[in-house]
């Protein structure tokens, strides 16, 4: 089993939610995230003052899947997420050594 870490543009949720979903990746936990890496943050001017945001708002999506599924669903992300500028986000497949279902008790694939 393969947890898929995909931090992406917030700009970009709306088409790789679509394109998951048309793969049958149809649930995901989502979580508001901020980094910083080679876009850098951006500074504002308001009245004469000066505001930098060291942060750039991303999104997180957390995907559990079958060793199987993975490849593909890291291949439409990169696809739906793609601008080709620099920020659009990072991709990380970890393994998992258990995943258990709380309702029905099911362990490993039946309980993805």
């Amino acid at each position: 089993m393969k947890k898929i870490e995909a931090i992406i543009r917030l700009s970009c949720f709306d088409k790789v939610r679509d394109a998951l979903g048309k793969i049958g990746v149809n649930f995901f936990t989502l979580k508001d995230v901020k980094g910083f890496g080679l876009q850098k943050g951006k500074t504002y001017v308001y009245r004469g003052s000066v505001y930098d945001e060291d942060y750039i708002a991303r999104l997180q999506l957390d995907i559990l899947t079958t060793d199987e599924s993975a490849d593909e669903i890291v291949r439409v992300i990169v696809e739906a997420a793609r601008t080709g500028k620099v920020g659009d986000g990072k991709i990380t497949v970890l393994d998992v050594a258990q995943v258990t279902r709380i309702r029905t008790g099911e362990n490993a694939s039946a309980a993805i």
